[in-house]
């Protein structure tokens, strides 16, 4: 592993001329190396992103906001991608909001049909899920998703529940007010379930930020502390995802790109804002302890 005098060099000499990396179009091998360069410093543990852009981005190639859902499956395979190389250990994305449902039909349908399809094409036999060994998450009230949607969502969960070396919440159908509210109605259960069993002598706990953390979908399944938030296409809102997990030392990053031309070279000046900003705090760290000991 890189020495970390070295990999603070590296940052330093790349971070001010990050405008360049997304200009530039490089073989698969020096990608690659690229990634390897930087997993070998400070690696967030969970990242999110706002997937949007997908119908502006169809729009502006003349295609069908369908055709543009279908090239955001693909961004998301990329970009997964990259996640994984990097050893990013669980992965969130906003796939479909519950508010998503008051699109009109025609869309709302197609993209009920690409979940359904590309859930089972996600966890097939040698997919990109099995070869990383990552687990899939469907987070969110899936209720509301048709009956063959659920079934695909069960199948593909199924699939992949052996898998321990990584996560990847699909956030759908899912809004953080929701995710928060069916959390503290968890809370809620569990602390009056004693009460109503007349032979149980155990005290009614009090619920904290803590219980409440406990309880949402998405830590109940294994994911850690989100580091970074990526939202797509210049729009700068969050659009009730994740408000909760990102109340605290998330870094937020808004991207100008539309999500289906989001790449490698989008993400690195993110993942090198977030060294570098480790890195110092770390530093800070060590002086701090530095000078408590030089008294």
């Amino acid at each position: 592993m890189a020495k970390p005098f070295t990999l603070v060099f590296l940052l330093y000499i790349l971070y001010p001329f990050q405008w360049i990396l997304t200009k530039l179009r490089i073989t698969r091998l020096a990608q690659r190396s690229l990634l390897h360069i930087l997993a070998a410093g400070p690696i967030p543990g969970h990242v999110g992103f706002v997937m949007d852009g997908n119908r502006r981005y169809a729009r502006g190639k003349g295609k069908l906001v369908q055709e543009g859902h279908g090239d955001g499956y693909l961004a998301l395979r990329r970009v997964l991608e990259i996640c994984l190389r990097l050893n990013i250990r669980c992965v969130s994305v906003y796939a479909f909001a519950i508010d998503n449902f008051k699109r009109p039909q025609e869309e709302v349908t197609a993209l009920m049909q690409l979940a359904e399809s590309k859930l089972m094409e996600l966890c097939s036999h040698g997919d990109l899920l099995q070869e990383y060994g990552v687990k899939l998450n469907v987070i969110g009230r899936r209720s509301l998703f048709p009956e063959s949607v659920q079934t695909a969502v069960r199948k593909a969960e199924e699939l992949t529940e052996g898998n321990n070396r990584s996560i990847l919440n699909v956030c759908m159908p899912y809004s953080s007010r929701d995710e928060m509210t069916t959390a503290v109605e968890d809370c809620i259960r569990e602390v009056l379930a004693p009460a109503n069993d007349f032979m149980s002598n155990d005290p009614i706990e009090e619920i904290s930020e803590d219980t409440i953390d406990s309880h949402l979908m998405s830590v109940k399944r294994g994911s850690p502390p989100l580091d970074i938030l990526v939202r797509t296409s210049g729009v700068k809102r969050l659009s009730d995802f994740m408000l909760w997990q990102c109340c605290e030392n998330t870094q937020l990053h808004f991207s100008n790109t539309y999500w289906p031309d989001f790449g490698l070279f989008d993400f690195v000046p993110i993942i090198l804002e977030w060294q570098r900003s480790v890195w110092f705090h770390r530093q800070n760290v060590w002086l701090r302890g530095s000078d408590s000991r030089n008294r």
